[in-house]
């Protein structure tokens, strides 16, 4: 027992984290790193070592892509989350599942405090500490970039290489590429750098997730999802009949296809909750494919006035999940009502995939609420064709009255304007 107070770190393997777990350690701590695994392709063995090369009295690496899809990914979907009608939220919904887990660290291992390396600037430092304090409230939060004494310490990255070196921390001597990036299994992100000009257009040499359009095949691929209460449970790919159930499976081999055919690619600028805009490039294939079987499915499926009431929730669902309220009082309100919107959002969406698009080309639903026969233009169906006829007449009287009160202010405007000339 050392007597030293115990943090939980957040821990990457790059440059910040590892300078901030020193930093750490020489402010009189023990520290334990917490490494999420989220779908991002890193050597997991290799960041172990580097932080207990660098101090910290414990590693522990988290497999969390289950999770992370059954538990906000597929909820997030099943709710049509589309920040500012564009973004699917790939890096807003990885947070929560990663600070969720770190506070149960903290909870098993005794510490007082979590920490962090997100900066002053951006989302992510509200989406890891608002998670915190939802979780634990009496959790102590440690943000070095939003503390006086490390930011005097550290005005830019050459402080950080400089004591990297004086506390001899490995740092990667590789090629570091002119923008940042968050990779997880619902998206890449690539930002900041040289993309923070809009209106450079970012060359191919920026995605990594999905091919350009010039090397996707030249035949589309169809596939099937089934869905059930709105959460997909089976993929088919009708060309070569490979099937899977498996939650991760399923989403892992989404992605595989939707990189081939290019789908997903997404450059905007956003409203970060801090009131600053960023340029964002993202690279989202499975969750765009699912956002879109999903949304086709309910035409069929779900009822005229729950879609449009849930509809009408979507913008703030999405503004929540963005700005790191996924563990609120608010969230929990949604989220019950779009639950209980999707118990008979059952059945198939078939899609082709093809050239960037995710295209459904049919739907079917053993809880369907299309009835053929009177939609169709070519029999009665049960529909009496009169019927429309009182229909049109009780909408009509709001209208009729409004064209009268139009009639009426019209010749006043004229008489008012020619009284003050």
């Amino acid at each position: 027992m050392t007597g030293r107070k115990k943090v939980v770190l957040a821990y990457s393997g790059g440059l910040d984290t590892s300078v901030i777990l020193r930093w750490l350690i020489n402010k009189g701590y023990d520290v334990i790193c917490f490494v999420g695994n989220v779908g991002q392709k890193e050597d997991f063995d290799a960041i172990e070592k580097k932080a207990y090369d660098t101090g910290a009295i414990d590693v522990q690496t988290v497999d969390l892509r289950r999770q992370f899809i059954t538990d906000f990914i597929f909820p997030a979907l099943q709710g049509n989350a589309l920040y500012e009608g564009r973004y699917l939220l790939g890096t807003a919904l990885a947070r929560p599942v990663l600070a969720r887990c770190q506070i149960e660290i903290a909870a098993q291992t005794g510490a007082a405090a979590v920490s962090h390396g997100s900066t002053g600037k951006g989302n992510d430092q509200v989406r890891f500490e608002l998670t915190y304090y939802a979780l634990n409230p009496d959790i102590a939060v440690i943000s070095p970039w939003k503390d006086r004494q490390f930011l005097d310490q550290f005005k830019g990255r050459q402080d950080l290489l400089d004591y990297a070196h004086q506390w001899e921390i490995p740092v990667t001597a590789s090629k570091k590429r002119p923008f940042s990036e968050d990779e997880n299994l619902m998206h890449i992100s690539h930002e900041a750098g040289v993309l923070e000009d809009p209106s450079l257009r970012p060359g191919e040499s920026v995605f990594s997730h999905t091919k350009s359009l010039k090397e996707t095949p030249d035949e589309e691929s169809l596939i099937e999802i089934t869905f059930a209460n709105g959460l997909p449970v089976k993929v088919v790919n009708l060309d070569d009949g490979t099937e899977k159930t498996d939650p991760l499976e399923l989403f892992i081999y989404l992605n595989k296809l939707g990189s081939e055919h290019s789908v997903g690619r997404l450059d905007m600028v956003e409203n970060r909750f801090i009131g600053i805009k960023s340029r964002g490039v993202y690279e989202t294939p499975a969750g765009t494919i699912l956002w879109v079987a999903h949304r086709d499915l309910e035409g069929l499926a779900m009822d005229k006035e729950v879609m449009h009431l849930r509809d009408s929730l979507i913008p703030k669902f999405s503004e929540l999940i963005y700005n790191g309220l996924w563990f609120s009082p608010e969230m929990d309100f949604i989220m019950s009502a779009f639950k209980k919107s999707q118990e008979a959002v059952d059945g198939i969406v078939t899609l082709s995939l093809f050239k960037g698009n995710a295209t459904p080309v049919g739907r079917k639903s053993p809880t369907s609420l299309y009835d053929q026969d009177f939609s169709s233009m070519e029999m009665e169906g049960g529909f009496d064709a009169l019927d429309s006829k009182g229909f049109i007449n009780i909408h009509a009287i709001r209208l009729k009255a409004h064209n009268v009160v139009l009639k009426k202010r019209k010749p006043f405007e004229w008489r008012k304007k020619n009284a003050d000339d």
